[in-house]
């Protein structure tokens, strides 16, 4: 395959993502540190100084934490939608601010051979946005498509029409549906995590994964797991029940591990 996608970690402590093809390398959020960021791009076998541009999905803090001291040294511009971009210049970080490039929420833009098309995603941020990239090989021309939604609290028929057709798609499976009732957390934020605006449970990611696997997709990474109310072979386990005899891969983010796409 002429690029690859690697999730560098993912999950409720911080999320981060490189694409590329050898030529343009390509952020999808930068949560935790500075630190992180940069030793897992080295684990990767990227320089830190090969990264051409970042792509937000939104502003909270699991996807951005790491950008201000990234962006110390290095002068690349962060694409994000207009109304979390304004929630990141309310904070201080004088280099994000001058990185940040704001769009509208639907917005297209290239870098190198990847176009990253934007669509909203229900998750209660500002602006949330998951990405369709299109790939075009340069040696035979050929286009590849990639998806990529991490926050959200309920498939849309956005998002459904979005994802569907992309070869390779990473989705979020955030939370086992029991575990998450009968766990440590709080009745309010429960709620808001099972609700239509939080992040889509292991049920939800199975049921839409079948739909996927009907339209084409040939990969699936399972992203943003939560490390309290969810498990790796649970979320596995759901999702691949759903897709026997289909033949889709199926691989799940760690919070501290690298997982190709």
């Amino acid at each position: 395959m002429s690029y690859s996608l690697k999730v560098l970690y993912s999950g409720s402590t911080g999320n981060a993502a490189v694409l590329t093809d050898g030529e343009t390398a390509v952020l999808i959020d930068a949560g935790r540190s500075a630190k992180a960021l940069t030793a897992a791009l080295c684990t990767a076998g990227l320089s830190p100084e090969a990264i051409t541009a970042v792509f937000l999905t939104h502003e909270h803090s699991d996807h951005t934490s790491a950008l201000e001291i990234f962006l110390k040294h290095r002068a690349v511009p962060v694409h994000v939608a207009g109304a979390s971009a304004d929630r990141l210049l309310s904070r201080p970080g004088d280099r994000v601010h001058g990185a940040l490039v704001p769009h509208p929420p639907l917005f297209s833009h290239t870098v190198g051979a990847f176009s990253f098309q934007s669509f909203r995603t229900s998750h209660d941020s500002a602006e949330s946005v998951g990405y369709r990239i299109t790939y075009r090989d340069p040696t035979d021309g050929s286009k590849h498509y990639i998806g990529y939604a991490t926050d959200l609290g309920v498939v849309s028929p956005t998002v459904e029409e979005a994802l569907c057709g992309c070869e390779a798609v990473v989705l979020e499976c955030n939370h086992d549906g029991d575990m998450l009732a009968t766990g440590p957390y709080p009745f309010d934020l429960k709620r808001r995590i099972a609700s239509r605006n939080g992040h889509l449970s292991n049920a939800d990611c199975a049921d839409f994964a079948t739909r996927l696997a009907a339209k084409g997709t040939k990969r699936i990474l399972l992203a943003h797991l939560s490390e309290t109310n969810n498990l790796p072979e649970l979320a596995r386990g759901e999702v691949e029940a759903a897709l026997a005899g289909t033949g889709v891969q199926i691989s799940v983010a760690s919070p501290t591990e690298i997982v190709e796409l």
